[in-house]
């Protein structure tokens, strides 16, 4: 499998991921990761296609997540740093996100799904409409999407060295142009 080819990588994901919700959450992590590789010069299809396969194997092992996404993508012969991406993109593993890529992944994973999630309850039900103070609403209410781990947003944003709420506009900019994909 070239891990550059991002139709490869889509088919990957789906061969593991039956969950709509969980495919849509990987679409808006590619996205918001090629939007940061561009803001930061780097290469947009490794970036993006690291995104849209950082949980493709969540729903088959959800006990054993990140390790066993990390294990099958080195069995299937994929570079160390794809491995470290995946692993480090949360806290379970205890791997520090020493490069930029790592540090965007676990910075963009949780905001993501807090962004759709507001957009979803809103009058319009659209990404199109909203901005930094609708998400920063919702983010004080901590019954609302209360999976959604905010420690790890504000800690991932300091990673990158972007202020909360610019990192938030961002990553609503990175999902506008899939928001039909998204639902949103």
């Amino acid at each position: 499998m070239n891990p550059l080819n991002r139709d490869e990588i889509w088919q990957l994901l789906c061969q593991y991921t039956e969950s709509d919700l969980l495919r849509k959450h990987c679409l808006a992590v590619e996205a918001a990761m090629k939007w940061y590789a561009r803001k930061f010069g780097e290469d947009e299809n490794l970036w993006g296609n690291i995104g849209l396969v950082h949980d493709f194997a969540y729903e088959k092992f959800p006990d054993q997540h990140p390790q066993k996404d990390g294990e099958i993508l080195r069995e299937l012969g994929f570079p160390d740093e794809w491995v470290r991406a995946i692993w480090s993109h949360g806290d379970a593993l205890d791997v520090p996100r020493v490069t930029p890529l790592e540090k965007t992944l676990y910075a963009v994973d949780e905001l993501t799904g807090l962004v759709i999630a507001v957009a979803l309850v809103r009058p319009s039900k659209k990404l199109a409409d909203m901005d930094v103070s609708s998400v920063k609403k919702k983010w004080k209410d901590k019954a609302f999407a209360r999976g959604v781990n905010r420690e790890e947003i504000a800690k991932g944003a300091d990673a990158l060295g972007v202020p909360l709420d610019e990192h938030i506009g961002n990553v609503i900019e990175a999902l506008r142009p899939i928001s039909e994909q998204l639902g949103v």
